[in-house]
């Protein structure tokens, strides 16, 4: 199984590397894990990746492509661990995932002399995904012993925006604190806020905070954005005490 991982949204981007892995193979399955990641967002992606491969069957091959230095000298990786396969641009991008890990051998990715110097997804990373599910992880790679590190600001109470969701709900990668009530500073604003066990304990247009499906604490709005009333942008460092 491949799964997917990239910024492209809903666009024919996706579509084009699907048909990629059916050409090479079409009896590959292929998921998508997400592709609403914003923009050029390698932490964003890092989270995601992090907390969501350990769901899928051991051996899947994650294809992970937010790619701002596309078409520069960045290594693109390939990644065996003792239970999974990883293909990405070396940005960072599978750090937090492989500093979990055992056993991982990286590779870096030969870049076909007719690939885009726009769309690596297609051309590199897509290919070699459908080549590692046919068994050739090896094939003409050279080992490579260090990857690029991006570790997510984590000091608490100190912490990090790490996603935003389509509902609007500004995820950290705080841990609960055995409280009723916190004190939230972003940026130069600081705010009070309840902790309540699921949405439905909220008033309206209260911003509350919750544990997400992470383990890790959110603040959101019953029915509303807590995102755009906050204005927060995933990577800000946040303070919940």
């Amino acid at each position: 199984m491949i799964v997917l991982l990239t910024d492209f949204g809903q666009s024919e981007y996706v579509g084009v590397m699907k048909g990629v892995i059916y050409r090479i193979d079409r009896s590959i399955k292929i998921a998508d894990l997400c592709h609403d990641i914003s923009a050029q967002n390698i932490i964003e992606a890092s989270w995601i990746l992090k907390n969501n491969y350990k769901y899928f069957p051991e051996g899947t091959t994650f294809c992970c492509v937010v790619d701002p230095g596309v078409g520069t000298e960045r290594k693109t990786l390939a990644v065996k661990t003792g239970s999974y396969y990883f293909v990405a641009p070396d940005n960072g991008l599978l750090w937090e995932t492989l500093k979990e890990q055992r056993n991982v051998d990286a590779r870096q990715i030969p870049i076909p002399p007719d690939a885009s110097r726009t769309f690596h997804g297609r051309d590199v990373f897509a290919r070699a995904a459908a080549n590692i599910e046919l068994g050739n992880f090896e094939d003409s790679r050279e080992r490579v012993s260090q990857i690029q590190k991006l570790e997510i600001y984590l000091n608490p109470p100190e912490g990090t925006v790490v996603r935003i969701d389509s509902f609007g709900n500004v995820i950290t990668n705080l841990l609960r604190q055995d409280k009723d009530t916190y004190s939230v500073a972003i940026g130069e604003k600081t705010y009070t806020m309840n902790y309540y066990p699921n949405y439905d304990a909220a008033k309206d247009n209260e911003l509350f905070l919750i544990e997400g499906s992470c383990n890790t604490v959110e603040i959101s709005i019953k029915n509303g954005s807590a995102s755009a009333k906050l204005a927060v942008e995933t990577g800000q460092r946040i303070t919940i005490s």
